[in-house]
């Protein structure tokens, strides 16, 4: 049997969004592993689908940099709102935006000249001076062959600057200001919804077999018999896809649309096909988790009771 600690039963409530006691129970019943207690809690209706990611301490900047066929995102954190609203760190997080669209990842932009100094020297040199902790999160980028990559900001700061970025990348030989209107409506859609994957073909198989698992269960829990719970879970897995992959989502403008019918309508009215082949959405912070108050001493009281 694996020993239950106060850490590891704080890890699977922030995970799941349990109460302390089912947590722990769930970890009891599961030999504490994490994964599989996760799906016993949603099994007996004791934890929400989706793991929780809301919980953020960083503040900083998203930035987006876009230059036709190919644009980029970074994620740059500081300790403070007040940080993100200063001139120099705006410069800098455009800069490196910028200097991204060259690049792969953040480990190449952290290595990248910027001015005769690299990005990750510029980034201490600025620490040094504002005196708050910063640090190069992430960076990503998505190019097309022909048709253009869009962005779009939502709560922004400063031009292209927000909390929340994205790049939504279009195959077409369509116009490139139809393009432009389409793309960003769709990123839009992408900053509220937040989709978890492009298509069906997308989903994590191993995701995708973990969530049938566990609708099964419930349907079986619920006392339906075997044929009964299947045809429950081919619907519920119908509105999985629904709910996580963009273009089955319903499109926010209009509250009726299937994104992918909206392009669909968009290409017939350009004369031209146009596939949507990419997006990123990076929210400032996400999965990055605050220190909760007097949390671990209850956490501590309970695993240890």
């Amino acid at each position: 049997m694996a020993e239950i600690t106060a850490s590891l039963v704080k890890e699977l409530r922030e995970k799941s969004g349990a109460g302390m006691m089912d947590a722990k129970k769930a970890l009891v019943e599961n030999n504490g592993d994490i994964d599989v207690a996760i799906d016993w809690l949603r099994t007996k209706g004791l934890a929400k689908a989706e793991k929780k990611s809301g919980r953020t301490a960083a503040e900083g900047l998203v930035a987006i940099a876009t230059s036709g066929t190919k644009g980029a995102i970074v994620e740059i954190n500081a300790e403070t709102d007040f940080v993100a609203r200063n001139e120099q760190f705006q410069s800098f997080v455009k800069d490196a935006a910028a200097k991204a669209l060259e690049l792969d990842d953040a480990a190449a932009l952290a290595d990248a000249d910027m001015g005769g100094k690299s990005v990750k020297e510029t980034l201490t040199d600025m620490i040094a001076k504002i005196g708050e902790n910063m640090a190069l999160r992430r960076a990503a980028s998505l190019e097309v062959s022909q048709g253009a990559v869009t962005g779009y900001v939502h709560a922004a700061m400063a031009d292209n600057m927000g909390k929340i970025g994205v790049l939504v990348a279009l195959e077409s030989s369509a116009d490139d200001a139809a393009l432009q209107a389409l793309g960003k409506q769709i990123a839009m859609h992408v900053a509220a919804a937040n989709p978890q994957a492009l298509d069906r073909d997308s989903v994590d198989a191993e995701e995708l077999e973990r969530e049938r698992t566990v609708l099964k269960e419930q349907a079986v829990e619920a006392g339906k018999p075997p044929e009964i719970a299947e045809k429950m879970v081919e619907g519920r897995i119908r509105k999985y896809f629904e709910e996580i992959c963009l273009v089955d989502q319903t499109f926010v403008m209009d509250g009726e649309t299937k994104v992918g019918d909206v392009i669909a309508n968009a290409a017939k009215d350009a004369g031209a096909e146009i596939k949507l082949t990419g997006f990123i959405r990076f929210q400032l912070g996400e999965g990055i988790e605050k220190e909760a108050e007097d949390f671990a001493a209850e956490v501590s009281k309970v695993a240890n009771g």
